[in-house]
C-alpha cells in the first residue's frame, strides 16, 4: 500500500527521465562496451575493463547513484557489471566451494563521505553485482575487504601523481572479509580516471595474498594531466 503510494506520488524514472524504472533499456545499453583502460598506475595490476565513458547517461547514473541519493541505481547497475563478466573471466558454476567462487572487493569510500551519502555505494552495487552472478548459476561472494585510513584525503581535483601520495599507505584490509588465499577476485569500482586508487586497491590485495584477477569499474573517465 505504501509503496504503491510513493509510486504515485514520485514514479520511478531514469536518470535520462524516462518513466517506468530505475535505469531505462536505451541507459542500460550504455554500459554494455567493456573495453580495456590503459594508464601508466595501472601497468603492474591486473587487467581494468570500463562499461562506459563517463559522459551523458552513464555520468549521470553513476553521480547519481554516488552524490545523488538514488540508491535504487544499485541493483541495475551491480546487474551491468554482472553482465560483462561472463566474457571476461570464466565464472564458477553455483555449487562452486568458497575457495573457487568468485569473490568481489568493492574500492572503498572514505568513511566521513559514506556517512554523508548513507552508505558505502560501491559495496551496495557490488552487493547487486554478486546477486545477480548467483541468479546466472554464479557462485559469488561479497568481500568488503578493503578500508581507508582516516587521514586519506578526497582524490577529487588531484593530479595523477598527488593521487599516488594521497593513498600511499593508506588502502588498508580487513582481514577478516579478505577472500581466501587461492580464491579468483573481482575489483570493482564506480569511475577510473588516473587509475592510482585501482591500483593501490589491488597492490593492498596482492600483499594479503589475495590478488585480483581482474578490475572493472562503471565508467571511465578522460586521462588527466
Amino acid at each position: 500500500m505504501v509503496s504503491a503510494l510513493l509510486d504515485l506520488l514520485m514514479p520511478a524514472h531514469c536518470v535520462c527521465g524516462a518513466p517506468g524504472g530505475d535505469l531505462c533499456a536505451p541507459c542500460r545499453a550504455e554500459f554494455a562496451r567493456p573495453r580495456g583502460v590503459h594508464r601508466p598506475a595501472l601497468a603492474a595490476g591486473p587487467p581494468v575493463h570500463a562499461l562506459g565513458a563517463h559522459a551523458g547517461v552513464t555520468r549521470e547514473a553513476v553521480l547519481a547513484a554516488k552524490l545523488g541519493g538514488r540508491r535504487d541505481l544499485a541493483r541495475s547497475l551491480g546487474s551491468c557489471l554482472a553482465a560483462a563478466l561472463p566474457a571476461l573471466l570464466p565464472l564458477p558454476g553455483r555449487s562452486a566451494p568458497p575457495a573457487a567462487a568468485l569473490w568481489l572487493v568493492p574500492v572503498p569510500s572514505l568513511a566521513r563521505a559514506a556517512r554523508r551519502r548513507g552508505g558505502h555505494h560501491m559495496r551496495h552495487i557490488a552487493r547487486h553485482c554478486a546477486l545477480a552472478l548467483r541468479a546466472r548459476g554464479c557462485a559469488a561472494v561479497l568481500a568488503p575487504a578493503l578500508r581507508l585510513a582516516r587521514d586519506a584525503g578526497d582524490s577529487v581535483g588531484l593530479t595523477a601523481a598527488q593521487r599516488v601520495a594521497n593513498l600511499s599507505g593508506r588502502v588498508l584490509v580487513r582481514g577478516r572479509a579478505l577472500p581466501p588465499p587461492t580464491a579468483p577476485v573481482v575489483l570493482l569500482d564506480d569511475v577510473v580516471t588516473t587509475g592510482a586508487t585501482l591500483s593501490a586497491c589491488a597492490a593492498a590485495l596482492a600483499r594479503a595474498g589475495s590478488p585480483p584477477l581482474l578490475a572493472l569499474v562503471l565508467t571511465e573517465a578522460g586521462r588527466p594531466a
